[in-house]
């Protein structure tokens, strides 16, 4: 199945992977409808970083995932469902498990009712690494057990294995894509590496929790590809996939590159509030993405430090956008 031509929906467009995905498709010549979050300043988050050309192709709906109202509308006459609409933050978790917990099952079984009964073609569930909690043998294929340590992966989780019972129960065409750390232009200062750029092009100081711990980084622009590719390819139904880089990198590496891209000496200072719970710190991810290039040839394009000086230079252009001064949670 080629995505050209195809009427696709992106749940969770406005959001930093999403608006990506969303300019992708335009490119692909995709016709897109962008469920957005609704909120009262008419705000399209991410999605308005997009040029204007693009964007005019694109339908944008404002609404919830919970609202099963609103889904079922959305998705109507659609051929292919890109679910990413999520609540993503680890440390909200914490402090609102409910709302992450109603968000991300109840959005999904709605997402998932709704594109069965509008016998949808394809619908692509995304995941997350945070799944699998800290390695227990890498390079981490699909067969490592998952070991959700946050109320987010354990809602993350319920959401998968809702995907993959409709598919089992009702024969519904969706697939799982499970991606590691995904990073570039646009993302929020809740994720790491651009924390770590909003306070070093600021000041001289970062201020982080854990640093020892490890991730698996892909740059947004190869992931999305992922995205498109995995929603072409007809063997990815009912299937659960990884999309990473294969390679892993310490936070503390992270900011010796970014203090090497932008030439100056950065002092890390770890505070107390940015530390996960002990026993919820995930030490370390570090994918086998060998299905995703078996089944559909995809593996990324982009190096860590190319990768890093694109963001670089986009927060920098944008550097109003981010609150540096807290802890974004």
């Amino acid at each position: 199945m080629k995505i050209e031509g195809k009427k696709v929906l992106v749940t969770g467009a406005g959001g930093f992977v999403g608006s990506h995905l969303v300019e992708a498709l335009v490119k692909k010549g995709a016709k897109v409808t962008a469920l957005v979050h609704y909120n009262s300043r008419n705000d399209w988050g991410m999605l308005e970083e997009i040029s204007g050309k693009v964007l005019v192709e694109v339908e944008v709906v404002a609404g919830d995932i919970r609202d099963s109202d609103c889904v079922r509308k959305a998705v109507l006459d659609q051929q292919v469902v890109f679910h990413l609409g999520a609540l993503i933050g680890i440390p909200y978790s914490y402090v609102n498990p409910r709302d992450v917990v109603d968000t991300n099952v109840n959005g999904t079984i709605n997402v998932l009712s709704a594109a069965g009964d509008a016998e949808v073609g394809k619908i692509v569930h995304t995941s997350t690494s945070e799944i699998y909690g800290s390695a227990q043998y890498v390079p981490m294929d699909e067969d490592h057990p998952p070991h959700p340590q946050s109320p987010y992966a354990a809602s993350k989780l319920g959401a998968d294995l809702l995907a993959l019972s409709f598919y089992r129960s009702f024969d519904l065409p969706v697939g799982v894509i499970r991606p590691f750390n995904i990073y570039g232009p646009r993302q929020s200062a809740r994720a790491v590496i651009p924390s770590i750029i909003t306070q070093a092009l600021i000041m001289n100081k970062i201020r982080l929790g854990t640093v020892t711990s490890t991730r698996d980084l892909t740059f947004v622009q190869d992931s999305v590809q992922g995205f498109i590719a995995f929603a072409e390819c007809e063997k990815t139904i009912g299937e659960v996939v990884n999309l990473g880089s294969g390679f892993e990198v310490s936070i503390n590496q992270i900011v010796e590159m970014v203090s090497h891209c932008l030439g100056k000496r950065l002092e890390i200072i770890r505070e107390k509030e940015r530390i996960r719970p002990r026993k919820s710190e995930v030490e370390r991810l570090f994918s086998d993405s060998g299905k995703a290039k078996t089944l559909f040839g995809w593996h990324p394009q982009t190096d860590l430090e190319t990768g890093i000086k694109k963001t670089i230079s986009w927060i920098e252009k944008n550097i109003e956008k981010y609150k540096e001064g807290i802890y974004n949670i």
